[in-house]
């Protein structure tokens, strides 16, 4: 990939794929950013709010299912967890019409959304076994100190939730970030992420390998990243999340 985005159009052929580049051409690098931009763009004002808001909601309903049990509390839990096994294109028609009826169809709002949906059961699911391992006393003790359920949460749970909320970032960040169905589907061309933009790069005629790699290079940057300065984060929350004592 990295060969190939910096190689003149003329030598960035299958015949020609191994081979080092006779020079160094920026060129590719320069036309693809042009024509991915505005979907990086689309793609953070995504990425972000939804990472945020699904590792809220599922950091309160992880505190709730395994700190607060009540009647039901297990049954409703298997039914938020089988939100991960329906599949995407099982949903689409409905997914659209109800986007239509509230007027988020074709908007990154719905996007936002619909990633927020289908990410609470994951994040819900990380964030109870998380808590499950802090015990059972520290919440006693601060309902003897008069904190109430909001109150435990904000002064002893969500402090503690670092490594919880960093394994569930990362995860979110990724899975969104490269998610293609949803977002070909909900958007248009002037509001698709950049997964979308990168495939509307291959042309209808001819295929431009270099700027293609070039694009992929582009777009696979950001997560890589994360995972290269944030994967040992990623690790520890899960640990911790999976070892009591």
């Amino acid at each position: 990939m990295v060969t190939t985005s910096l190689k003149p159009v003329s030598e960035a052929t299958l015949a020609q794929m191994w081979e080092l580049p006779s020079r160094i051409d920026l060129t590719s690098y320069g036309i693809a950013f042009e024509k991915l931009e505005p979907h990086l763009l689309n793609t953070l004002y995504l990425v972000i709010p939804a990472t945020i808001l699904s590792a809220l909601l599922g950091s309160l309903n992880g505190y709730i299912l395994s700190k607060w049990q009540f009647t039901g509390s297990n049954t409703l839990f298997a039914l938020i967890l089988f939100g991960m096994f329906i599949p995407y294109q099982s949903i689409l028609i409905p997914l659209i019409q109800f986007l239509q009826k509230i007027q988020l169809y074709n908007t990154i709002p719905g996007l936002i959304l619909v990633h927020v949906v289908y990410g609470i059961p994951i994040t819900t699911l990380i964030f109870r076994n998380f808590y499950a391992n802090i015990p059972r006393e520290v919440v006693e003790a601060a309902q003897l100190d008069g904190n109430g359920i909001w109150g435990i949460y904000r002064r002893i749970i969500l402090p503690l939730s670092i490594s919880g909320f960093v394994v569930v970032g990362i995860w979110q960040f990724t899975q969104i970030w490269n998610e293609f169905l949803f977002a070909i589907t909900i958007t248009n061309t002037s509001q698709q992420p950049i997964m979308v933009a990168l495939q509307n790069l291959s042309g209808s005629q001819i295929v431009q390998w270099n700027i293609q790699m070039a694009g992929a290079l582009m777009a696979a940057l950001p997560t890589l990243l994360v995972y290269i300065f944030l994967g040992k984060y990623f690790i520890r929350g899960l640990l911790a999340g999976s070892l009591k004592g």
